[in-house]
């Protein structure tokens, strides 16, 4: 089998500022790239002249604004590398990120995808803290694994993954033919896209091999949509959720269970926020669904709590 060439894809948009150093990140891998592949998604301030900068080292594409999925998917249409990998331009990858995926790849060749830990980070560089270590899957992996680098999640164990999952887009590297074979990343959702085609990924998957070392950062600033508008947000993270919820019928068990888990997660958020901005009557029409979505217990606590609220 020969190595894994990887396809790195950087969608961005106005992101003159920090872009150079996504890409920097990129171009210092101990296992360089294959290719990295800059989408500039409409720009209007210096973007598409800081990525040509690089010359021949980055591609770099152009299209009228569509959105951070419509990027991702025209970049992985142009990839010539047989496995793709993504970074957002505000975040940046570790030196190691794509040597530790591609080595496992070269001894287990089987995997159908691969993600791995990574650290959330201030925007003066400060780290807040690891991915894995506040989400109960990743707690459950890093305890299999017992102090190695790497462990395999089955199938059967992809149900805490799929509730709330600790790898993000920049720490996941998936086949091309498998990203192409489910369509790319979900067009025409405002957040959340990448968890739907992650899912997705899950349902198809019978193994996922996992790193349990930081490959990247991840970087919070107030800038994001989720912070801008928080109740927006979480409005926007239902409708995502819904359509996951719609397409679970078809998932293996453990999948369609991870899914009921997340919606119900992300109605009470929802009903939270409302609550919290004065709006009972719309908290408590956010969560009551969760009757016949994900009936038992924890939906009852639910909406007791959103009541008490």
């Amino acid at each position: 089998m020969s190595p894994p060439r990887f396809s790195v894809v950087i969608p961005v948009r106005d992101g003159a500022g920090f872009i150079g150093r996504a890409i920097d990140s990129v171009l210092a891998q101990s296992w360089p790239a294959h290719e990295i592949i800059v989408v500039d998604d409409g720009s209007t301030d210096a973007t598409p002249e800081v990525a040509a900068a690089y010359g021949s080292r980055v591609r770099l594409l152009r299209q009228a604004n569509a959105g951070v999925s419509a990027a991702r998917n025209a970049g992985a249409r142009a990839a010539t590398g047989d496995w793709l990998a993504f970074l957002d331009a505000d975040d940046w990858f570790y030196p190691d990120r794509l040597r530790l995926h591609a080595e496992f790849i070269g001894d287990d060749p089987e995997l159908d995808f691969l993600t791995g830990d990574y650290d959330y980070r201030r925007p003066d560089g400060s780290r807040i803290s690891g991915s894995m270590e506040i989400h109960p899957s990743g707690k459950a992996m890093l305890a299999k694994a017992a102090g190695a680098l790497r462990v395999t999640m089955a199938a059967a164990e992809f149900e805490p993954f799929v509730a709330d999952h600790f790898g993000d887009t920049h720490t996941l590297s998936v086949p091309r033919a498998a990203f192409l074979e489910l369509g790319g990343y979900p067009t025409g959702f405002r957040v959340c896209e990448d968890v739907l085609f992650l899912v997705r990924l899950c349902a198809r998957s019978r193994r996922a091999g996992i790193v349990c070392a930081p490959m990247a950062a991840y970087l919070i600033h107030e800038a994001s949509a989720t912070r801008r508008n928080p109740l927006q947000a979480q409005i926007d993270n239902v409708k995502t959720l819904r359509r996951m919820l719609q397409e679970s019928a078809a998932f293996p068990p453990p999948v369609r269970r991870g899914v009921r888990s997340r919606v119900a997660s992300g109605r009470l958020n929802l009903a939270y926020a409302y609550a919290r901005a004065g709006r009972r009557r719309a908290a408590l029409a956010a969560v009551l669904p969760l009757l016949w979505e994900s009936p038992g217990a924890r939906a009852l606590r639910g909406i007791a709590s959103v009541l008490r609220a």
